[in-house]
């Protein structure tokens, strides 16, 4: 094994990937997180029709939570193994587990396996959002990095127009399988781009191993908390007694979990890189401002249609300026990252620009116009948009190539986790005013009496952004790399 992985590294020293090269393993790894975007985004406008062909539609739900708590436990999982092993068995790895979990789903004779198919679907998925970036990372130097945020950006503005698009018009015309048959030829064109090209990366963390029960323990308490945020205000109430025992149980896997990073000899997540104030406030960050992002994201359409009077489908057209506007934002940041010397303070604006647009539309909630609410998402995406690139060019450029994985996975896994508890938030805000779950929203479009539901709605994502650009403040700054194999101490400091 030694002598293998010595041989990829000289190889891939004498060598060094060509310009096209590093375009193929770009673009393959971006099909790649495409699949796994797409896949969060193509069930929703099928799942009646899945309802109806398959039965048990009470279980309908856990064909979206199945994915979501696989995909958002394995993050970390992924950056460590492919720190130990190499990117391409462990990218190849998540291609195939999430091509058989499309499989199964695809085949489903029933509801029951169609959520161990997407649960599958997840493990493979939550590893390929994170092994994109890492990817990335190994190829371009973080000077230079933020300048493919568009790219990311621009594959989930595709995966969340084409996404309902696609899974509306498969169920509707054709048959609801082939949103998961799809998923197996792109998925071999991916592997098949990046074969060649990705054997030359070399390996990062020699003779190191990875840490199963610390992994086991990470995947059983994120499950339980992503199970309890699921659950709350929804299927029980917060303080039922089936809610509080799942948090409980949580608590206690997490206190395992961190137990066994403080006495592994060699645990999953390096205390080294958690104790980097860089990482620490850098994933916290994009923790809370994801948290904001996306509850907008999900509360706003009911808004477009309870109060606007909007239909579903025209709420989801005008959906697409705040995507835009995150693409927009996040493109500008990345495009002036290398030229700013405090590049902090990009995001910093950003956020600071969304929060004042987010209280201008809790302000105007009950009378603004459609284009009104337009402009304003807009420039909420355009100001959120700006923070991706500065988080994660920031915790790349903050650690060292053997711990660039785990770093990323980390990201990754917070990134995920602020998404299912920004969604639980607005919703305990939403069922406190008596407004249902967004789900249920399209049933009492044009019945919401008040506006106050969103104007609460909408000051608390502005609070969580607030938080979130806190965060941004305390994170110090290190001067960005502008080789990718300069070197960079794990505890770097501003």
């Amino acid at each position: 094994m030694d002598q293998a992985v010595d041989k990829q590294a000289v190889a891939a020293a004498s060598a060094p990937l060509t310009e096209s090269e590093k375009n193929a393993i770009i673009g393959g790894v971006l099909l790649s997180m495409l699949l796994a975007a797409l896949d969060q985004t193509i069930v929703a406008p099928a799942m009646p029709t899945i309802g109806r062909s398959l039965g048990h539609a009470e279980y309908l739900p856990w064909i979206v939570t199945g994915y979501l708590l696989t995909a958002t436990a394995v993050a970390p999982l992924y950056g460590k193994i492919s720190d130990v092993y190499g990117r391409r068995p462990t990218v190849y790895a998540a291609i195939l587990i999430f091509l058989a979990g499309s499989l199964v789903s695809a085949l489903a004779p029933n509801m029951f396996v169609l959520i161990l198919g997407r649960a599958i679907q997840g493990a493979g998925g939550g590893g390929l959002f994170a092994l994109t970036q890492t990817v990335v990372g190994d190829l371009v130097p973080p000077r230079e990095r933020a300048r493919y945020a568009a790219w990311f950006s621009g594959t989930w503005a595709v995966a969340s127009v084409a996404g309902p698009l696609l899974g509306g018009t498969f169920a509707e015309h054709l048959h609801w399988s082939l949103i998961f048959w799809i998923n197996i030829p792109l998925g071999f064109v991916a592997m098949a781009i990046i074969n060649t090209p990705l054997k030359k990366l070399p390996i990062a963390a020699k003779n190191h191993s990875i840490d199963g029960l610390g992994a086991l323990l990470l995947i059983v308490a994120t499950a339980l908390l992503l199970l309890a945020l699921n659950w709350g205000g929804s299927a029980y109430p917060w303080m039922s007694p089936e809610v509080v025992g799942v948090l409980a149980g949580s608590a206690l896997f997490w206190g395992a979990f961190a137990l066994r990073l403080m006495r592994a000899a060699e645990p999953l997540i390096s205390l080294e890189v958690l104790g980097n104030p860089i990482v620490l406030a850098g994933t916290l960050s994009m923790f809370l401002l994801q948290a904001s992002s996306v509850g907008l994201a999900v509360y706003l359409p009911v808004y477009l249609q309870s109060i606007l009077g909007l239909t579903a489908s025209e709420s989801g057209i005008a959906m697409l300026g705040l995507l835009l506007g995150t693409v927009g934002g996040a493109a500008s940041s990345g495009r002036l990252i290398p030229r700013f010397t405090h590049y902090k303070r990009i995001a910093m604006v950003g956020v600071l620009f969304a929060i004042l647009c987010m209280g201008l539309l809790a302000f105007v909630a009950g009378q603004a116009s459609l284009l009104v609410v337009e402009v304003l998402t807009i420039c909420i995406g355009l100001g959120t948009g700006t923070t991706f690139p500065v988080t994660t060019v920031s915790v790349q450029n903050a650690v060292d190539r053997m711990h660039l994985g785990v770093a990323t996975g980390v990201l990754t896994f917070l990134r995920s986790l602020g998404s299912a508890l920004g969604v639980a938030m607005l919703g305990a805000v939403a069922l406190g005013f008596g407004l249902p779950l967004a789900g249920e929203g399209v049933a009492v479009a044009g019945h919401v009496a008040s506006a106050q539901p969103f104007v609460m709605i909408f000051l608390v994502a502005a609070g969580t952004l607030g938080l979130g650009l806190i965060t941004l403040t305390l994170m110090p700054e290190k001067e960005l790399r502008g080789h990718v194999d300069d070197p960079a101490p794990i505890l770097a400091n501003s």
